[in-house]
């Protein structure tokens, strides 16, 4: 059997692994945890020479001694002993064994049967219908196969099949379970400074993982202290915030975590803690974590048009926002849940208000009126004053909502990915149900580097510039990135416009030999004028 053998250190100490080349993701993962003497529920983060997180699974690439791999535990349980070699030869797995005993229950089922069973013939016709619902739809969208399936809160997700639209109590539980043996784990200091970078990579870190985390920023933010803040509180908010993310490609619990880091990374970027009173970034930082709760993956223009529920709710003012609000504040009414329950009535009525303005300030529909109110008072922006402070609060949370492209290209480009997937549904959704088409969603006119291009230019470049002009220190962290993005982008567009071009002249060049036979006879004498009738150069023009 072909095994790989990776080199890697542990607390500076070389080691090496070996293990099959198709072992199982989970396997691999216990085999580094093995080395490092880790506890069950500390938390492993693997390195590559460049010094970037990558995934400990089976696809890592084999390495030398001098190349090594750095394996560290980022948080860990100081409470308790390591585990040592008793558990790693716990955790070992005969994989050849297993491989065996499966290829003779496959053996023992065909001869004891003498037939395909009923079960994988029943099988094979789910199949069959899945094809021919695959073949009627004109895109693969999950739309087109579960329409007609249950509503509420076993709704299918429209991009995930077999995955409720909202989490199941059995998903939510298993990470509530992870998240609460976590959550008294020692993150490293590595890790916490890390944290407060635009360069944070969220797709290395998993739900119950991200939860720590954010448990971190209201810590190293002096949130638990200064607002008495119980911590079997703020877990439970965490928790509930984490269950009412829904189970879509975008706006889902890591979009929640990364706008949030973007926001806790701009605190102290800019050191608002010496400039803003404690409770104006505890109401910035609650509503960048509340500030999607329950999206379902359509926006407000679909809300409008299709009369839903929220929109008629709202009057067709901003509900998604609205709801998000609501939810939001549903949530903090429950005591176990209400991490604002030790603040003076004042105080929590100011909290509430900064949350509500700040969510609502999310709807683009708003985002010209605010900008041009920034940039009206930057001339004079004083820190005391309260109508300043309320619209810097606002500029900070729209920054951190759209500020992926802020980010190393290897993080924010998977997020334009999932973006696109929210936006081509909900353009097949529109099309369906004869609703207006919302332009910049139509999988058939917008590209991946067209759905960029414009917006970078004309939103978030404007956006970025006018808060750079206040703290100075965010070009370099935020602004020369986006800029490198819209070059990125840009080359993208034109090397789809030049392929497009290219197919063109092929299709036009093989189009013209397929008629040439035909009118030979009669063009025989037409010479270069009939050849040049029929060039790619006159499609080109035209084109």
């Amino acid at each position: 059997m072909a095994t790989k053998i990776l080199y890697f250190t542990v607390s500076g100490k070389p080691e090496q692994a070996e293990f099959p080349v198709d072992c199982p993701a989970q396997d691999v993962k216990d085999l580094f945890r093995s080395a490092a003497e880790a506890g069950p529920h500390d938390i492993l983060k693997l390195y590559n020479p460049k010094g970037n997180i990558i995934n400990i699974s089976p696809g890592l690439e084999p390495n030398s001694p001098s190349c090594c791999y750095k394996l560290e535990v980022v948080a860990a349980d100081r409470s308790t002993e390591p585990l040592g070699a008793e558990l790693a030869g716990a955790l070992g797995f005969d994989l050849s064994s297993i491989e065996k005993r499966l290829q003779g229950l496959e053996k023992k089922i065909l001869t004891e049967a003498g037939e395909t069973p009923a079960v994988v013939n029943e099988m094979m016709k789910q199949v069959d219908s899945f094809r021919e619902k695959l073949e009627s739809v004109e895109h693969l969208s999950w739309l087109g196969l579960f329409k007609d399936l249950s509503e509420g809160n076993h709704k299918p997700s429209p991009f995930y099949h077999k995955r409720t639209l909202r989490k199941t109590r059995e998903e939510c539980e298993h990470v509530r379970e992870k998240f609460l043996q976590m959550s008294s784990l020692e993150v490293s200091e590595e890790v916490r400074q890390y944290l407060k970078t635009p360069t944070f990579d969220n797709w290395q870190w998993e739900d119950a993982e991200i939860m720590v985390l954010l448990q971190v920023m209201y810590t190293d933010l002096d949130f638990i202290a200064t607002f008495n803040i119980e911590p079997e509180v703020l877990q439970q908010f965490l928790f509930e915030v984490y269950r009412r993310y829904n189970n879509i490609p975008f706006h889902n619990f890591k979009h929640c975590f990364c706008v949030t880091q973007m926001m806790y990374g701009l605190i102290w970027l800019t050191d608002l803690r010496s400039k803003l009173d404690a409770i104006d970034l505890l109401i910035m930082l609650t509503s960048a974590v509340c500030h999607d709760l329950d999206h379902t993956g359509y926006n407000n223009a679909y809300q409008i048009n299709a009369r839903t529920e929220l929109a008629l709710r709202y009057n067709d003012i901003s509900p998604l926002e609205n709801h998000h609000c609501a939810v939001a504040f549903e949530i903090l009414e429950k005591t176990e849940n209400n991490i604002f329950r030790n603040l003076p009535m004042d105080k929590y009525k100011q909290t509430r208000e900064g949350i509500i303005k700040c969510i609502l300030a999310t709807d683009m529909t708003s985002h010209n009126d605010i900008l041009s109110k920034f940039k009206a008072i930057l001339p004079t922006f004083h820190f005391t004053n309260k109508d300043h402070k309320d619209v810097l609060m606002m500029i900070l949370i729209k920054v951190s909502d759209i500020s992926n492209e802020a980010r190393p290209m290897e993080v924010a480009e998977p997020w334009l990915d999932c973006l696109l997937q929210e936006f081509y549904n909900q353009s097949d959704v529109e099309k369906l149900e004869g609703l207006p088409v919302t332009p910049f969603m139509d999988r058939d006119k917008v590209t991946k580097p067209s759905s960029q291009t414009g917006f970078i230019r004309f939103v978030l470049l404007p956006l970025f510039i006018e808060l750079a002009n206040l703290f100075p220190c965010l070009e370099h962290h935020i602004i020369d990135p986006v800029r490198k993005a819209l070059d990125y982008y840009t080359e993208m567009e034109k090397a789809l416009e030049r392929e497009k071009l290219n197919r063109a002249q092929i299709e036009t060049a093989a189009k013209s030999k397929d008629q040439a036979p035909s009118t030979a006879g009669s063009h025989v004498e037409a010479g270069p004028e009939a050849s040049r009738a029929h060039t790619p150069q006159t499609v080109v023009g035209d084109t």
